[in-house]
């Protein structure tokens, strides 16, 4: 034991300077992730800002059971998880494929091209995605309606939405999500390549033998973090495109949070709700954490 002191006090004063780096996150990550979980118990309390946090009322379950027996509870929760798991079934694959696509491309120049014009969508704020997207389905004069030949108001139904959101977030965010594949796919050796040309192996060949079993740790990682915030819809787009004609598929626990807290002052209520949904993305995480490793040891074929 003492040698193992001594050697790990050792190796802390031969390399101070990369545990001082390793300090800087280490404070970061406790001040703003860890010290702000005290507040959680808001939740459980009958909030009031002139008492403080320990001299308001202790409720226990109140605000949960309210919730829970709240008329629009279901629909919230259906639709949060409906839009959120539609989001990643579509949206996830579609950076994968784009890398492969892309990797696949030898004129530099045209790769290079093609990799801003995807990327650019990102870099437009949500807000100015929302105004676009009203513009273009606007039922007098949309581009969209222009096309078809049609004056149906997009946004006012409620079928439409999921869509809407869906479509819009590949668009914006495809393009950015390919950055950490093609990283992945950088790294291959180029012989690899030159000898499965020489086999006489074909682009898609080359794709599913020597590209996809590359990426399979880096996709089980990215699905690991993608389920881990399937509930975690994004506030803004929703809240923006929202109508009280689509309410029936766009009402998502996050507005109503931000309704309950921010605007009606129910903060003990709002944060209730608030540790529900991150506890439901917790065990979600840990589901598919369980999941991606039993499929990644089974993937043996490839």
């Amino acid at each position: 034991m003492k040698e193992k002191k001594g050697s790990l006090s050792k190796r802390i004063l031969e390399n101070w300077q990369l545990y001082l780096m390793l300090l800087i996150p280490l404070v970061l990550t406790l001040v703003y992730k860890y010290i702000p979980m005290y507040g959680i118990q808001i939740a459980f309390r009958d909030y009031k800002s002139s008492r403080g946090l320990t001299g308001s009322e202790w409720v226990g379950l109140k605000w949960f059971v309210r919730f829970f027996t709240s008329p629009n509870c279901i629909r919230m929760i259906k639709n949060t998880f409906l839009l959120s798991l539609y989001s990643l079934l579509w949206s996830f694959p579609i950076p994968i494929i784009l890398a492969l696509l892309l990797n696949q491309l030898r004129f530099k120049k045209f790769k290079t091209t093609v990799q801003t014009i995807l990327y650019a969508p990102h870099f437009i704020s949500t807000m100015v995605i929302c105004g676009m997207l009203r513009i273009f389905l606007s039922p007098s004069g949309g581009l969209i309606n222009l096309i078809a030949g049609t004056s149906v108001d997009f946004l006012s139904e409620a079928s439409a939405f999921r869509t809407i959101y869906i479509a819009s977030g590949i668009w914006q965010d495809a393009g950015w999500g390919i950055i950490v594949y093609m990283a992945t796919l950088a790294g291959i050796d180029a012989s690899h390549y030159e000898a499965a040309k020489i086999d006489g192996a074909s682009m898609f060949q080359r794709i599913r033998y020597i590209d996809f079993p590359e990426l399979l740790p880096t996709i089980v990682l990215m699905l690991i973090m993608s389920a881990g915030g399937l509930m975690n819809i994004g506030f803004e787009k929703v809240w923006l495109l929202q109508t009280d004609l689509n309410k029936v598929t766009s009402d998502v626990i996050a507005v109503y949070v931000y309704q309950q807290g921010i605007e009606n002052a129910k903060y003990s209520y709002a944060t209730a709700v608030g540790l529900f949904n991150t506890v439901v993305n917790i065990i979600l995480l840990i589901v598919v954490n369980r999941l991606s490793k039993k499929i990644s040891d089974d993937v043996s074929f490839i």
